[in-house]
């Protein structure tokens, strides 16, 4: 199996799948759906049934169930999509086996050096396979280590009949990383009474708690002329933005913040003089200080304009995503089944929180409870982007007994 998953990864991650903001379509870069065409005739060729990529890109199959068990349905998820944080073009995956706990220069840029000093969890990985990139792309392992592992689960379960086991259902994602994972989910298609996400750090984590998540624009707006003639006509928008930055509390920023702290972060920013637009996160575990973080906003643009006469300064909140714990209890079992396929490894399972969100969030807010597990993933996002095989090797096992607790249902 091992062979076999390594080999699965690093074609996957071969293929160009970075997500494109403001692309205006669904998905928003072809390479997701090659790979996704890549992956149906993957799931056919094991023999999955109801292999199907829709018109949007969104890759689903069914793992079936044996001796005719017809218990709860659960659905495994993953996204095809990478960050567009770093460039996903041209990945060019390294393979070091057995690992010797030394710092690795990557090759392709020697000034990226991934080292245990930094990055601690190496060290869990000394005598095991890593896989890394060159140090010009990021990797991909966010995601396409869920979903290797998935299908090599798939794969592994068609062939093992033995295992009692319900209706599994399989679906790959388009566009997470922007926000848009399960735009055009069909969970009534789908069917499931619980899912998890592959999408998670490490090994042997369960996250049931995210961050609650909006999305602030917010729009400057000042008297362009020019700045010969400037004196008591000109109200320069880029100073209005820089104002308005500098009066948030800086405690509140992700520079300062961890565990359950939220924060208010300023990600985008772009105009001149007439007109700039910021793009702000907003997060928090407890939904209501989000209404709390956009009062601070509006406040804040209100003692601006004071300052700026003629100035106006518009604030658009949108919603993204709510805090997962809050829909769980509709199905305890989906958590509670986690811990026990972990245990069940002789593994003590790590029950976390994500500063962050997943499609679990919003899968979960719709009323399919989908918490997330792990495949792997480090520093993701980056050039120094890694993954252990071993590690997602534990994720299928995971898997495996996963399927087992809800097929004796």
């Amino acid at each position: 199996m091992a062979a076999s998953l390594l080999e699965r990864f690093c074609r996957y991650v071969r293929v160009h799948t970075e997500a494109v903001e403001g692309a205006g379509r669904y998905p928003s870069s072809p390479g997701q759906l090659d790979l996704g065409r890549m992956l149906v005739g993957e799931l056919e060729d094991i023999g999955l049934h109801d292999v199907h990529q829709s018109e949007f890109g969104i890759v689903t199959a069914t793992i079936p169930a044996t001796n005719g068990n017809s218990g709860p349905v659960i659905a495994w998820f993953a996204h095809l999509d990478t960050s567009p944080e770093t460039t996903g073009l041209n990945v060019k995956p390294i393979v070091h086996p057995d690992y010797d706990g030394s710092d690795i220069v990557l090759p392709g840029d020697p000034s990226k050096i991934l080292r245990p000093a930094d990055s601690p969890e190496l060290l869990g990985c000394v005598g095991k396979t890593v896989i890394t990139t060159d140090g010009t792309t990021l990797l991909g392992a966010d995601n396409k280590a869920g979903i290797a592992v998935i299908v090599e689960t798939a794969a592994y379960l068609m062939t093992h009949p033995e295992i009692r086991r319900g209706p599994i259902r399989v679906c790959f994602t388009c566009d997470e990383e922007i926000g848009h994972g399960i735009d055009h989910v069909d969970l009534v298609k789908l069917g499931a009474d619980a899912g998890y996400t592959l999408d998670g750090a490490g090994q042997a984590e369960i996250e049931a708690e995210t961050f609650s998540a909006d999305k602030a624009t917010l729009t400057f707006k000042g008297v362009n002329i020019h700045p010969s003639v400037g004196k008591g006509k000109m109200i320069n928008a880029l100073r209005l933005a820089a104002m308005f930055l500098d009066k948030l509390p800086r405690d509140l920023s992700p520079e300062r913040t961890d565990g359950r702290d939220g924060f208010v972060h300023p990600y985008q920013i772009e105009g001149g003089v007439a007109k700039v637009v910021v793009g702000m996160l907003l997060r928090d575990f407890v939904t209501a200080k989000l209404h709390e973080q956009a009062e601070l906003l509006h406040r804040t643009a209100r003692e601006v304009e004071a300052e700026f006469p003629g100035s106006t300064i518009e604030v658009d909140i949108r919603p993204q995503y709510r805090n997962m714990a809050e829909g769980m209890a509709k199905e305890p079992r989906a958590v509670a089944y986690a811990v026990e396929a972990t245990l069940a490894l002789g593994i003590e399972p790590k029950l976390g929180s994500v500063r962050g969100g997943t499609d679990g969030s919003q899968l979960t807010a719709k009323g399919l409870p989908t918490p997330n597990l792990s495949t792997g993933e480090h520093n993701p996002h980056s050039p120094l982007e890694w993954t252990c095989l071993e590690e997602m090797q534990t994720a299928i096992a995971g898997l495996v007994e996963l399927a087992k607790r809800w097929g004796r249902e």
